[in-house]
């Protein structure tokens, strides 16, 4: 029986792992500066919690999520998403207590059975951001900035920040009823998808991808134009401090979100170096999300980007894992080589020294040609006439000078040279 991996998720290999290590490293950087700390959360949950929050009339909810129910009869989902789960922890542990502003990130997998396509998958790992307890637009915009920061040290290029207004819960529900009577003048041109469910949630109509949808969405009531005092207001001081940060940005009226729980400040990063599936990033203001989950009333405002597709966007220098290459690659020759070489390996190791080795112990040319391999800076040669002086010899592999080292102030001698 060949066992492979099953249809829509994919082995990390050595090969590649690097590449997420060095992007969520810069996200440890980059996050805390701005008063974020990590969460980490369940894998599943109770599947109300997020058909409660993501809304049942979504694609997710309707038929992406993973729920199966479990020995107790309980029904349970794998996570499709992040921000529900961390606003269920943020009401279980009482974390609005006292009352401030709590800054949270996550990374880690999720889970929605898609048709699997290049950068989209059954499983897929996202990071996360949510600031929960400010409805200021100042958080809108620190946590975008954040964003552009967090791209510019990745070294992506050809990104746009796209931002809307979705409105609040005063002017959407009017808004609502004006784009449905608008868009029941096109129903015979629309997909099937956007027919079935533009009563439900009409707004996902303005961002459909199919092109016949998309040429009528062009035409359709902009949210923009049906603004409150309150949302208009809010959205201005959004694109003011944008603009006092100098951060670029376009304005997007046909940008919303996928999922319910979105109001207000809406936004995407976009990539041109993708073809129509372009966005990067996705985020924006969610004010009733912790109330609908019966916690106290909470503002928020947080995104989502995928790390599958961040990676193939991110110019990798000569694509070449810097994790291959190791400080010291011991060669160790006959016998009576084994036991002085653990120890040299085991104190280097202890010392902070990434050290290489090759257990067969070959001949010396075949070790010195594994050695090159290595990409190691220095080779240690350990044999009869090193273990009978006491002298081990350090082979510098770019110069080829040799330095003899004492066997019993090993790492600190080495260090000299290593260090250097």
């Amino acid at each position: 029986m060949k066992l492979q991996s099953i249809r829509g998720v994919k082995d990390i290999l050595p090969d590649e792992i690097w590449k997420w290590q060095w992007v969520e490293s810069i996200a440890h950087s980059i996050f805390p500066l701005y008063g974020f700390e990590e969460i980490r959360v369940p894998i599943f949950e109770d599947t109300r919690l997020f058909s409660r929050s993501i809304g049942e009339t979504t694609d997710i909810v309707e038929k992406e999520m993973y729920t199966f129910e479990d020995r107790g009869g309980d029904s349970i989902t794998l996570r499709p998403e992040g921000t529900a789960s961390v606003a269920r922890a943020y009401i279980e542990h009482k974390m609005y207590a006292p009352p401030s502003v709590t800054k949270m990130f996550y990374i880690g997998p999720m889970f929605r059975y898609e048709r699997p396509q290049a950068g989209r998958l059954r499983q897929f790992y996202q990071i996360g951001v949510e600031a929960m307890g400010s409805q200021s637009p100042a958080v809108d915009v620190e946590v975008m900035t954040m964003l552009i920061e967090f791209f510019r040290k990745l070294g992506l290029k050809d990104s746009t920040l796209q931002i809307n207004s979705l409105g609040n819960k005063n002017c959407r529900p009017q808004y609502r009823e004006i784009l449905k009577s608008a868009i029941e003048k096109h129903l015979d041109k629309l997909c099937n998808n956007c027919t079935n469910r533009y009563e439900r949630n009409p707004l996902r109509v303005l961002d459909c991808k199919a092109e016949q949808c998309g040429e009528i969405a062009k035409n359709l009531p902009k949210m923009i134009d049906h603004l409150d005092e309150t949302s208009a207001q809010h959205f201005a001081e959004v694109q003011q401090l944008l603009d006092i940060a100098k951060t670029p940005y376009t304005i997007n009226t046909n940008l919303v979100r996928g999922l319910d729980y979105y109001n207000m400040t809406a936004f995407e990063v976009t990539s041109n170096n993708l073809g129509a599936q372009n966005a990067i990033c996705g985020g924006g203001r969610y004010d009733t999300l912790v109330e609908e989950l019966s916690g106290p009333s909470t503002p928020c405002f947080g995104f989502a980007l995928g790390i599958e597709r961040l990676v193939s966007l991110i110019p990798f220098e000569n694509d070449v894992n810097p994790n291959k290459a190791c400080d010291i690659y011991l060669v160790c020759l006959g016998d009576a080589a084994k036991i002085p070489g653990f120890q040299a390996a085991h104190e280097l190791r202890l010392a902070g020294f990434k050290v290489g080795r090759d257990y067969e112990m070959g001949s010396m040319k075949s070790q010195m040609r594994k050695a090159n391999k290595s990409d190691c800076k220095f080779t240690l040669i350990i044999g009869d006439n090193e273990i009978t002086s006491g002298k081990y010899v350090l082979k510098n592999m770019d110069s080829g000078e040799q330095h003899n080292i004492e066997s019993n102030t090993l790492s600190s001698s080495i260090g000299k040279w290593v260090n250097s």
